[in-house]
């Protein structure tokens, strides 16, 4: 069992943290029609290069385990504010179901802010060494 947790936790670091980079670097390829969107719906777009590095940044991070429980509680709160404010139209079945995926994502990120990266994280390197 303790070989099963060792790998569980940079496993699940890259799962749950993959959908952040890939979206950051989407974000990137379609920064027009993804700054319209924010417009859209109330958030200026000036603060596009934030959210891309917040989803990058953060996201590699948790990867690496760096700073994880930082990044992962910076990820906690940033997926709690986007469904806020994207996805609260709970008469939209689909916009209800991405609001809750928000939701069950910053539990996940909170997991890593409560138990730390776990193995194979750079959190556990040695100081001095």
């Amino acid at each position: 069992m303790q070989q099963i947790e060792k790998l569980a936790m940079p496993v699940g670091r890259v799962l749950i943290a993959m959908m952040f980079v890939m979206a950051g670097f989407g974000k990137i390829v379609d920064y027009a029609g993804t700054q319209g969107y924010m417009e859209m719906m109330g958030v200026p777009g000036a603060l596009l290069p934030l959210v891309i590095i917040t989803e990058i940044g953060g996201g590699l991070a948790i990867i690496l385990g760096w700073q994880t429980r930082l990044a992962a509680l910076a990820l906690a709160g940033f997926s709690l504010i986007s469904a806020v404010i994207f996805h609260a139209d709970f008469a939209d079945q689909m916009q209800m179901t991405m609001f809750l995926k928000n939701v069950s994502i910053a539990g996940g990120f909170l997991f890593l802010v409560a138990h730390g990266a776990g193995a194979y994280a750079l959190d556990n390197r040695q100081k001095g060494a």
